[in-house]
């Protein structure tokens, strides 16, 4: 059974408790239950709210503070990077592998989790926001092969950032120097990384408190989408030899 302090979902109603209610659970914990329907989510984002949970768990839903965001204007590219880059030994595409970045995600050990809370039904529910526009992925490829990347969901002037993976040096760190590149192109003005860790805060990401997060969500999640970057991302850096 769940805290009282924690309130179940009606799965008929998609709002949230207010996002200060998470002060409750020191880890931000916020609200059980509901579904990944696509109405329910984008009302999630919105609020600077994302789902996290292993199986057979019910739907967690987080919104912890203080709350680790990258601007694109301070993406820090470390010298080693940077050669990297410039031997230019992988190319970088968008939304032309999202269920393959997922799975990926979901698969590659990472340093800061012991297991994994991208299972069938998230997958399936990322899918169908990819479909709509909403969800985005980054590919990193070295020959021929996806070694690298990075997905989440942009709404309004925000890219909310969810997960990433590397197989190969950096790779991941490349995926996210394009994805600011190209959002501060397109007036981005944050990279919600949802909970700093060492790899977010050595390429520039840092923790704001949830007064200045919310302010952020209310002067940009509804900022008017652009044409050129509305729906699914067709664009293509290519980067060396890789794809």
């Amino acid at each position: 059974m769940s805290s009282p302090l924690i309130p179940w979902l009606d799965s008929a109603d998609y709002s949230f408790p207010a996002t200060q209610s998470a002060l409750a659970d020191p880890n931000g914990l916020l609200a059980v239950g509901g579904d990944l329907s696509v109405e329910r989510l984008l009302a999630a984002y919105r609020q600077g709210i994302f789902p996290w949970y292993e199986e057979p768990q019910p739907i967690l839903w987080w919104s912890p503070s203080p709350r680790a965001v990258l601007y694109p204007d301070n993406i820090y590219i470390s010298k080693s990077l940077a050669k990297r880059l410039k031997r230019q030994q992988y190319s970088v595409t968008a939304d032309q592998a999202f269920s393959q970045v997922m799975q990926h995600c979901g698969t590659v050990p990472r340093f800061d989790q012991d297991g994994t809370w991208i299972n069938d039904q998230m997958l399936m529910a990322y899918q169908r926001l990819h479909e709509l526009g909403k969800a985005h992925s980054l590919e990193v490829w070295q020959n021929g092969q996806l070694v690298g990347g990075l997905y989440g969901i942009a709404l309004g002037n925000i890219f909310f950032g969810e997960s990433m993976f590397s197989l190969a040096t950096d790779a991941s760190k490349v995926a996210l120097v394009f994805l600011s590149i190209q959002l501060k192109q397109w007036g981005f003005v944050a990279i919600d990384c949802q909970v700093s860790n060492p790899h977010l805060s050595s390429m520039g990401a840092q923790e704001i408190d949830r007064v200045e997060f919310d302010s952020l969500l209310k002067h940009n999640v509804d900022y008017p989408q652009l044409r050129s970057w509305a729906g699914n991302w067709p664009y293509s850096i290519i980067e060396g030899n890789g794809k």
